[in-house]
């Protein structure tokens, strides 16, 4: 699934070419895309035609259109495999095609494409979050670190107080947001921490310094356009992140470790994979149940 990078990388370009465009017509062709739409895909329809695109947000790996005339805004979730595309009209739809935007400057079109349609569009209402906005289905969903209003004591206390382990935390988006497993890997590997850490075992300087670290691999993967392991992760025009040549950890098993020269080693981790340098970043003694 995308993370943070990536997800912020299609929300720039939304930024740059679609925001103060107005819709002329929203076509659901895959009834999938818009489950998430109770009233179906016609309401949907009907409810964005003739409105203009006033911004592009994000929180975590969420993005939402805000409308003119709101408080409603339209969400976009990726999934695993959802692409937003800016592509001509008379380019042919694809076999993955599942809605498409056109706007009334008469210019590319915007496609949602997903091969797995895990993701989806729908409106939501827009409501208060502190200073800013958020679409009420996903206000449960914390602030991310490169959001101006994240706290970093407030989220340093919040995971001292916690039985679990550090990684367990990183990919807690009710803690924060935006992070997921190639990300809390390659933070890690920096901070020369390992996952399975207890956070009440962690001091506060270590929890300041992996968000530090965090926060400047997200910059490094937005400098590259994120991550793309396969053709599934591209840009609004098309193309793919180059950020996994930079990784340290993350896809490494095998392979040294570019501060050590230990091999990285690949543990399997909630159904997932955890890497990392088992000289850098030592196992805790005793794990937590």
């Amino acid at each position: 699934m995308p993370e943070l990078p990536e997800v912020e990388t299609v929300r720039a370009g939304l930024q740059r070419w679609v925001v103060g465009r107005k819709i002329v017509a929203l076509d659901s062709v895959h009834p999938r895309a818009v489950r998430r739409h109770a009233a179906g895909g016609a309401d949907l329809s009907e409810r964005v035609a003739g409105r203009t695109v006033t911004a592009a947000e994000r929180r975590g790996k969420y993005l939402w259109l805000p409308l003119d005339g709101g408080p409603d805004c339209l969400v976009a979730h990726l999934g695993m495999s959802g692409q937003l595309l800016l592509l001509s009209s008379a380019q042919p739809p694809g076999r993955h095609l599942r809605a498409r935007f056109s706007f009334g400057d008469g210019g590319c079109e915007l496609r949602f494409v997903d091969q797995r349609t895990f993701g989806g569009l729908h409106l939501d209402e827009l409501v208060p979050d502190g200073p800013t906005e958020v679409p009420a289905g996903i206000a449960h969903i914390a602030r991310d670190p490169l959001d101006h209003y994240f706290d970093d004591l407030a989220w340093n206390r919040a995971v001292r107080r916690r039985t679990t382990t550090i990684k367990r935390a990183l990919l807690d988006q009710s803690q924060i947001s935006g992070v997921g497993n190639i990300y809390a890997d390659e933070a890690l590997w920096r901070t020369q921490l390992h996952g399975d850490r207890p956070t009440a075992s962690l001091r506060p300087s270590q929890l300041r310094s992996l968000l530090a670290e965090l926060r400047e691999v997200f910059g490094d993967a937005l400098g590259a356009g994120g991550t793309s392991f396969d053709s599934l992760y591209v840009n609004v025009n098309g193309e793919s992140g180059y950020f996994d040549r930079s990784l340290n950890a993350y896809g490494r098993a095998g392979l040294p470790c570019s501060r050590c020269g230990s091999a990285i080693r690949r543990e399997k981790w909630m159904n997932r994979s955890s890497y990392f340098c088992p000289r850098c970043q030592r196992a805790p003694r005793r794990l937590l149940a």
